[in-house]
């Protein structure tokens, strides 16, 4: 006999890496050594101070204790000053910061706070995959908006007032955008605020790769008016390599932080606080620490797009972010026939865009988290046949 599982659940997939990552680790065990560019983990330790400081707290008393759900006042002061000093923006640490488990912790709060069946959502395709599963976990409807290389991955906003918008409570945006790599200038953000205010809807801005290969990080939030309907999200993820502490946040005006806080509260039972230093030592970081590891991501890159090159695929070297975005050759299937061409060929994967959405479907995504031997070596392999 099985229990049966609630409905909820069969509305959304196992996560694609997650399958794939399974389905690597077999060819690993039986001795085919994969090189694997898909996955955008951090290969790169965090600085020396972000570990000396989790050290340190760790050996205080009490750090091991229940935490606030808020987080330690410290840390939204970190925050808020990160947000003054990169972006311009202005941010009440007392009420309008929610520290969070990672922002994809976020994207599932939000959903649950905001939506409930019969509501509509706006996801970006191609997109990050949890925008749609967290809609549709929370009983919403999905309705995908495409994002193409001719309007530079941008939304189409004649196309989205093609929408029946009586039912959308939430846009998902994630500038710069993952898995493009493109950019939104501050005229192009306004006119999506002044979108969401006239229909009436949540802008959920993503922003975890606003400083990687990127000259000018920004935040929704600097637009004028913009807290009204927006909400944005960061992580220390990338930006830091900190992607296993799971140190995220949101921020946005104090109604819609408390909301996100009441579902979140039900939760967790708080952050570890050597977990929070250490991420308050990342946040009073300078721009040091940005350069240094933008200087390793650009010369990882100069390899990545040899290999995109020996692919026949064509890429924008323009793009910003921890990807690079390249269209397959006209004579191939698909990508993801591709990809697991590359796979079963060379012993190297790189992900399928098909796995952010149709939209996606001639695009190959390979990941700058490995280094420059790896991907070397992925280039001998691929140039070598």
């Amino acid at each position: 006999m099985i229990i049966k599982i609630a409905n909820r659940i069969g509305k959304v997939e196992e996560y694609y890496f997650s399958r794939k990552l399974r389905e690597i680790a077999l060819m690993q065990s039986q001795g085919i050594k994969v090189i694997n560019l898909g996955i955008g983990s951090p290969d790169l330790n965090p600085p020396k101070l972000v570990i000396d400081a989790l050290v340190k707290s760790s050996h205080q008393s009490q750090s091991a204790g229940y935490q606030s759900y808020r987080g330690v006042l410290e840390l939204r002061i970190a925050f808020a000053k990160k947000y003054q000093i990169q972006y311009g923006v202005t941010l009440d640490p007392d009420a309008e910061i929610l520290p969070l488990m990672g922002s994809k912790e976020g994207i599932m709060h939000l959903s649950m706070a905001f939506l409930e069946p019969g509501d509509e959502v706006l996801v970006p395709n191609p997109g990050y995959p949890a925008y749609a599963a967290a809609a549709k976990l929370a009983g919403a409807k999905v309705l995908e908006y495409p994002l193409t290389e001719a309007n530079n991955w941008l939304p189409d906003m004649n196309f989205l007032k093609m929408f029946s918008l009586r039912r959308v409570k939430i846009m998902w945006l994630n500038y710069p955008h993952m898995p493009t790599g493109a950019s939104m200038n501050s005229k192009e953000m306004k006119a999506l605020v002044d979108f969401a205010k006239a229909e009436n809807i949540l802008l959920c801005h993503d922003n975890p790769y606003s400083f990687i290969l990127n000259d000018n990080p920004t935040s929704i939030l600097k637009i004028e008016g913009a807290k009204e309907v927006a909400i944005e999200l960061n992580s220390l993820s990338k930006s830091h390599n900190m992607a296993g502490f799971r140190v995220g946040m949101i921020a946005g005006k104090k109604e819609y932080v408390d909301a996100v806080l009441r579902f979140k509260s039900n939760m967790d039972s708080g952050m570890y606080l050597p977990i929070q230093k250490a991420a308050i030592a990342a946040l009073n970081m300078g721009d040091e620490w940005y350069q240094e590891l933008n200087n390793i991501y650009r010369k990882r890159r100069i390899i990545a797009w040899q290999i995109m090159d020996s692919l026949g695929c064509v890429y924008d070297k323009d793009r910003v972010g921890l990807f690079i975005w390249a269209r397959i050759p006209d004579g191939e299937k698909d990508a993801i026939f591709l990809s697991e061409k590359i796979l079963k060929q060379h012993h190297v994967f790189i992900t399928p865009g098909s796995v952010f959405g149709t939209m996606g479907n001639r695009y190959l995504r390979l990941s700058l988290t490995s280094d420059e031997r790896v991907l070397a070596q992925a280039l001998q392999r691929i140039k070598e046949g």
